[in-house]
């Protein structure tokens, strides 16, 4: 790996870790289902992340993951805003 790959890698565990971490502290607090839809789809992309280091260092091979990870966090980031959506509504 390279500096600017190293450089990538880290600061994107960190600053995932980082949202994931501020995520679950908000889904803690908040009991509200758009905003624990918009923390599990953090949860998930920050699981994308460390699948990709993992795919990066040569030992990931679950295909069903690297498909299901990113479906599952737009999904859940559509399932939040639908909710804000209908709740602005009534």
């Amino acid at each position: 790996m390279d500096w600017g790959q190293i450089i990538s890698v880290y600061s994107r565990l960190i600053l995932g870790a980082a949202a994931a971490f501020l995520a679950i502290m908000l889904w803690a607090k908040k009991r509200d289902a758009a905003w624990m839809l918009i923390a599990a789809g953090t949860i998930t992309a920050y699981g994308e992340v460390i699948y990709s280091v993992v795919e990066l260092w040569g030992f990931g091979a679950a295909l069903l993951a690297a498909v299901l990870l990113p479906a599952l966090r737009m999904i859940f980031f559509t399932a939040a805003f639908l909710v804000m959506l209908v709740r602005r509504k009534t």
